[in-house]
């Protein structure tokens, strides 16, 4: 089993190292977790799992965290905390566990797994993770663009020149 970082406590996030990307949980404690899958998705998938990307749909999951972990690293990530109050756990374990068997909407972009376990900690969905992914996207764009415009002038300028 990896190793955590933090022993986790009931009501934490944890941020599961994916291949590209990190799978969200919320530990409600007992060695389990729950999370946000595609319906298709078996514990411990990791990152055979490429059905997140192709679906719109997902599953609330109560699962064990060493199987959902399979053998990637994880660990404790209350990442928002310095921004957010979490709520009291008990009201995030509570509503972790009335969830779990429902069929939700799902979008890598807006509604994700860490949007789902962010919900439920914090009361708001977030995510850096797409956050950063636009961000980055959007700064390449704008460096295509200004290339894109240098080109072309360097191209008016010769065709001038000749």
């Amino acid at each position: 089993m990896p190793p955590l970082f933090d022993e986790p406590n009931p009501g934490d996030l944890i941020e599961i190292s994916r291949f590209g990307y990190q799978h969200w949980a919320l530990y409600i404690g007992n060695g389990y977790v729950i999370h946000l899958a595609p319906p298709s998705e078996y514990a411990g998938a990791g990152s055979s799992s490429i059905m997140s990307v192709l679906t719109d749909q997902a599953v609330v999951k109560k699962e064990r965290l060493r199987d959902v972990a399979g053998g990637d690293r994880y660990r404790v990530n209350n990442k928002y905390d310095g921004r957010c109050s979490p709520l009291p756990v008990s009201k995030i374990i509570t509503e972790a566990k009335s969830r779990v068997g429902q069929q939700m909407p799902y979008s890598i972009t807006s509604e994700n797994c860490e949007h789902f376990v962010t919900q439920l900690r914090y009361g708001q969905p977030m995510c850096d993770q797409v956050r950063d992914t636009v961000r980055t996207v959007g700064v390449a764009a704008l460096g295509l663009a200004v290339l894109g415009v240098i080109g072309t002038m360097v191209t008016r300028s010769r065709r001038q020149n000749q």
